[in-house]
């Protein structure tokens, strides 16, 4: 019979912990009712922003009206809203679920 070679040369972990990693229970879900409530609260604030950003029609189609193109309205509150909708969506994302007592 062939003799069966073993090699010792498997590195052994180390006992003490490289890092302390976070306790996440099985099952547990991601997102949470306050999570997706948060979610829809950023959705409609966006949706706000892509309203206030659409706009500015000229009344003749053959002269350029700079102060409808270029409104306050649109150059400025509307991406606003878009922006804060998106750090709304941020926020709902990472925020953790409150632990049950």
């Amino acid at each position: 019979m062939a003799e069966k070679k073993t090699h010792s040369s498997r590195v052994t972990p180390s006992k003490e912990p490289i890092a302390k990693k976070a306790q996440v229970t099985v099952g547990a879900p991601l997102f949470v009712k306050e999570n997706f409530i948060w979610m829809g609260i950023g959705a409609a604030v966006i949706a706000v922003g892509m309203m206030l950003l659409a706009g500015g029609k000229n009344e003749n189609a053959n002269q350029f009206d700079y102060n409808v193109v270029y409104n306050f309205r649109i150059v400025t509150i509307a991406p606003i809203f878009i922006l804060l909708g998106l750090l709304i969506e941020i926020y709902a994302i990472f925020k953790k679920p409150k632990a049950h007592q």
